[in-house]
């Protein structure tokens, strides 16, 4: 099945936030942000903005009728500043006039006065100054202190990798209106519709009964409109509640970027000990996470960290620490990978370091450490169905690793100016909310007796094809037509208290609900149909229902209508939780995930050793799709993660001065790959196996681990700088832009 919603996109009738039809009277918003990262409020003149041309309020923290408060996993973050600001961006007021227009002019006429206060950007002086979101947290495995009396070679290092810019198509935005009763509605556009429904609750001060979120789909979304979604319907609904009239908040670029947190970047030291046959006997890793100035998803996103903190690779004795350093920057957040991709950054830097030490290549160590059925990590969970070794094999194979070794030696051998370089890259990345209670969805289904079947679920359509895959389960259960089949928004009156579409588990456990919904509907349809047979002799196929194997004259319709004259329902809610997994904090050992997934990549480089820059020739993956319900949208999500991570390796550097200012503000300083900068080939296969249970279909989830491909890419463009300048003593410190690259290919 193609993708749903292909043709209204090609058309462009496709239903974004700002493409919803406004109501008369609409008011529009703009907050008002601070121009300095550390300062207490000394004073601030609203009057003249209040007066000026089109205005109807501005709204500040003494207008909030409940608690001035919208931090999810831990309440410190206001939703306008009070007495002190912590970082450039954050909201002081919301104007909100006639025009956009009008709002930003008033803008210019408030007047604030700080005192300023010392700025600290750097999480490494954060820690060291006890400027912490939360405690640290460690996770041991084995003894390190003794297993380093085993080691052969033991090496030390550091690496650091900044953050990225989600850079969404759709910037951040809602739109709210009032309904009787002092209710509100809010269409916004967030990956957690429920996230969003508690916040307005809590500052306004009203039951979450009253609030309606509604979500149709996101223009992009990669984890920044999982939580820092929120504040900006926040801030609509706060203005309606306050004023009775609809008000709309769409987001301009620069702003967006202003305001909103990143990718956390990571610093981290290693330790690392091997045996002479290059297995690794010991691990110890300490990372300093920039979590910003509020804790936003910082304390989760650093526990993936520490989940992924080994790769994709078996360590016996293992230590590794993470800090959420407080910064004075905006509170950075949720971002495809969810800290994983940074805990498996380090662990390929300390191998690398390791390797060009022993003077060995880094896949001799990779290699030699594969996860293996049975393996347990670090924080307790005993590995199964692991495909690691197996990915790797058929990578080798089916791409010809050696051929391609000694191909790339020998154009080294015979260019100056160009060098290549060949990395691999396996994955190895853990499927499911790590806070345990998040993993369990809804699904509402309903078919009416014309036989068309609309379907609720919490699943948040964001580009990643969920909505297709929810079609798919519908059709493949009931054996009808995709013309039947409407996939209603994602709205928190029909579907409640629902996950957030993240964690890559949004079609697996809103699938795993509806497939549920979907069985228990056949299940009350059979006995209908065949009154004197047995009922499990039914099926239904392309529309007709089937006795065994024999085509009955009993349609879909017919049955369906046959059905609502016997008053048998046509409604199913359904709920499901995943099963076996659980965690314990307090010990820190337990079964996280319920599955992983797996894969190896080989990335191809030619760095043009003159100038600093690079191309990619050809990135060549093998991945575990388990049994993929759709190719098509699964291979979109597969070259989209790769080319995503290769951005965040290269091309993507956020850069803030001392004072917490964005320079990076804007796409003519921020760069992404366009076309002339992805891999000039990639080249996918699809790992044969069997799928896991816990996946839906046994289709596993393929939003987040194809980020971690383009890891290779960063050591790939490291090997090419090696081969020219063979005595340079190079920094792990990602991204590898090109001004960084000509830098070290001259570095003595």
């Amino acid at each position: 099945m193609i993708n749903i919603d292909a043709q209204n996109h090609v058309k462009g009738q496709s239903i974004y936030l700002d493409d919803i039809q406004e109501l008369q009277g609409t008011l529009y918003a703009l907050p008002f942000d601070a121009t300095v990262a550390h300062a207490k409020i000394v004073s601030i003149d609203l009057e003249a903005a209040r007066q000026s041309q089109g205005i109807v309020a501005i709204l500040t923290a003494k207008d909030v009728p409940g608690e001035n408060q919208i931090g999810g996993i831990i309440p410190d973050e206001p939703l306008f500043a009070e007495d002190e600001v912590h970082f450039r961006g954050m909201a002081i007021a919301l104007i909100v006039g006639d025009s956009e227009h009008h709002c930003r002019q008033a803008a210019k006429l408030i007047k604030v006065v700080y005192d300023e206060l010392p700025v600290i950007v750097d999480p490494r002086e954060a820690q060291a100054k006890g400027k912490l979101i939360v405690p640290p947290r460690t996770f041991r495995l084995g003894n390190t202190t003794d297993a380093w009396a085993q080691c052969d070679h033991v090496f030390e290092g550091r690496s650091d990798v900044n953050g990225q810019e989600h850079l969404y198509i759709e910037t951040q935005g809602a739109y709210a209106r009032n309904k009787e009763d002092g209710s509100i509605v809010v269409s916004s556009s967030t990956q957690g519709p429920t996230a969003v429904q508690r916040t307005v609750s809590r500052v306004l001060g009203i039951p979450m009964h009253k609030i309606e979120i509604d979500t149709v789909r996101l223009g992009g979304g990669f984890g920044g409109k999982e939580d820092q979604a929120t504040p900006w319907a926040v801030m609509v609904a706060l203005a309606t509640h306050l004023l009775r009239k609809p008000v709309k908040f769409s987001m301009h670029r620069m702003d967006d970027m202003r305001m909103t947190g990143k990718r956390h970047p990571y610093s981290a030291d290693f330790k690392i000990g091997l045996s002479k046959d290059l297995k690794i006997l010991a691990y110890e890793v300490t990372h300093y996470q920039n979590a910003g100035a509020a804790a936003d998803l910082s304390p989760a996103v650093m526990e993936r960290t520490l989940f992924h903190s080994t790769g994709s690779y078996f360590i016996p004795n293992v230590v590794a620490t993470a800090y959420s350093c407080k910064t004075n920057l905006p509170p950075n957040t949720a971002f495809r990978g969810f800290g994983g991709p940074q805990g498996k950054f380090a662990m390929e830097a300390a191998i690398v370091t390791a390797a060009d030490a022993l003077g060995v290549d880094a896949s001799e160590i990779q290699k030699a450490n594969l996860f293996a059925e049975g393996d347990e990590i670090s924080f307790g969970q005993i590995m199964t169905q692991v495909n690691a070794s197996k990915a790797w094999d058929d990578c080798m194979a089916t791409y010809g690793y050696a051929d391609r070794q000694k191909a790339v030696a020998d154009f080294n051998a015979s260019n100056d100016r160009f060098k290549k370089g060949l990395a691999i890259q396996p994955i190895c990345f853990g499927i499911s909310f790590t806070n345990t209670m998040m993993n369990h969805a809804r699904a509402l289904v309903h078919i009416y007796y014309d036989g068309s079947v609309v379907v609720s679920t919490g699943a948040v359509e964001m580009g990643q094809g969920v909505n297709t895959k929810m079609v798919q389960i519908v059709t493949s259960i009931f054996g009808i037509h995709p013309s039947r089949v409407r996939i209603e928004s994602t709205n928190t009156l029909r579907v409640a208290n629902t996950s957030p579409t993240a964690a890559s588990a949004g079609a697996d456990l809103n699938g795993k609900a509806l497939e549920i919904a979907c069985k228990n509907l056949l299940a009350r349809l059979k006995p209908v149909a065949f009154a004197d047979a047995d009922p499990e002799s039914m099926q239904i196929m392309e529309e007709w229902v089937y006795k065994g194997n024999v085509k009955t004259d009993l349609s879909w319709t017919d049955l369906i209508m046959k059905a609502f004259t016997m008053r048998v329902a046509l409604s199913e809610n359904a709920h499901y939780a995943t099963p076996t997994i659980h965690y314990d904090k307090t010990k820190e050992k337990g079964h996280p995930f319920a599955y992983h997934v797996y894969g190896t990549a080989l990335v191809e480089v030619t760095v043009d050793c003159l100038r600093g820059t690079y191309d990619f020739d050809r990135i060549d993956i093998v991945h575990d799709f388990g049994q993929s319900m759709n190719t098509a949208v699964d291979n979109g999500q597969i070259e989209g993660g790769v080319v995503q991570g290769i951005g965040w390796m290269t091309l993507e550097e956020i850069v803030y001065n001392e004072q917490g200012r964005l320079l990076s503000n804007a796409l003519s300083t921020y760069k992404v790959p366009d076309i002339y900068s992805v891999p000039k080939q990639i080249n996918l296969k699809h790992l044969d196996t069997e799928g896991h249970e816990l996946a839906i279909k046994k289709s596993k989830a393929v939003g987040e681990p194809p980020l971690m491909y383009g890891i290779g890419a960063y050591y790939a463009i490291r090997s090419a700088i090696m081969a020219f300048n063979p005595s340079a003593t190079l920094a792990v410190d990602a991204p590898y832009t090109p001004e960084k690259v000509l830098m070290d290919l001259y570095k003595k």
